[in-house]
């Protein structure tokens, strides 16, 4: 071999043990994170996977998604799976926020850093807390609530509340809305069904309670599914101008009873920007970081005035 061989032979080499150590380090690089999910049917849950996978792709990190469809257990049985799998970070929107956290502690246990989306955990090891404050947001939709029925209702309003009572989340938002308008002066309760999450459970809740309530006037619905039912609901029961709505997360089911004028205000968040928060934080705890304990994302009280911008979301 020539030596000017061997010297390309040397440097052929030298290029080749560099690619592959280069190409190992990126392997080696790559982080997993998981989210496990309350279900994929609310669209609310489906932009939260989207922000999160936005998120993930410009981290260079694979994200891999669990749709617990509603069952407590499952989400516990998922996020030992995944200690199993060692993934590097699991963000998780709790269907039981008291009964994930023995998986929540396991996970932590095992060097898994965890971080929480929209339903609140108790105190634990969790590394951060991201979503609204629901009770403000609730509250803030009570007062709303009360100046319209001052404005427009000649100050006496009969509401009834759909609600999801397994999810803790809406019933904090139920919780800060009823506070609001309890003993105000020509405001009176419906009471308060129980939709549990689902939206066909929800409609029919929501048909019961109108049936049952004939001088009732508004509803607060705490929730997409129940949002969705309670507007169901008044379009069958034909009550579109004897029943004001007021609720959670937009659909373009929602922005129609907006356009049509029986549905009045609801809250939007920014599910899209809690997925990304949290796969985020979960990057730079797992790169060595910190992150808030809190991190806020704000809502929008969408009404007729303001819809416009939300129309291309909701095609």
């Amino acid at each position: 071999m020539t030596i000017l061989t061997r010297r390309m032979f040397t440097s052929a080499l030298a290029t080749t043990v560099f690619a592959c150590i280069s190409f190992g380090s990126a392997f080696a690089a790559e982080k997993t994170f998981a989210l496990v999910q309350i279900n994929q049917q609310a669209l609310f849950f489906n932009q939260m996977n989207e922000g999160a996978q936005k998120a993930a792709d410009a981290a260079g990190a694979k994200l891999v998604i669990f749709n617990a469809n509603n069952d407590p257990a499952a989400q516990n049985s998922a996020i030992e799976t995944y200690i199993q799998q060692k993934v590097d970070g699991l963000a998780v929107v709790a269907i039981d926020v008291n009964g994930i956290m023995p998986a929540v502690q396991q996970a932590a246990a095992a060097g898994i850093p965890v971080v929480a989306i929209d339903a609140i955990l108790p105190e634990g090891p969790q590394k951060a807390q991201i979503g609204v404050d629901n009770a403000k947001a609730g509250a803030d939709m009570g007062k709303f609530f009360l100046d319209y029925v001052k404005s427009n209702m000649d100050g006496k309003a009969k509401y009834g509340v759909v609600g999801a009572l397994n999810s803790f989340i809406q019933n904090v938002r139920q919780e800060g809305f009823e506070k609001t308008v309890k003993g105000v002066e020509g405001v009176t309760t419906a009471g308060v069904v129980d939709g549990q999450n689902i939206q066909d459970n929800a409609l029919a809740a929501a048909e019961n309670l109108i049936t049952g309530n004939p001088d009732m006037n508004a509803v607060y619905a705490t929730g997409e599914p129940a949002l969705m039912g309670a507007i169901a609901a008044v379009e069958s029961q034909g009550k579109q101008s004897g029943v004001k709505i007021f609720g959670w997360d937009l659909t373009a089911q929602a922005i129609a009873g907006i356009d049509a004028g029986y549905v009045t205000a609801v809250i939007q968040q920014d599910p899209s920007a809690m997925g990304a928060a949290a796969v985020d934080a979960l990057k730079k705890i797992s790169d060595g970081g910190s992150v808030d304990k809190t991190i806020s994302v704000p809502i929008t009280i969408v009404t007729k005035e303001n819809v416009e911008p939300y129309r291309a979301v909701f095609k």
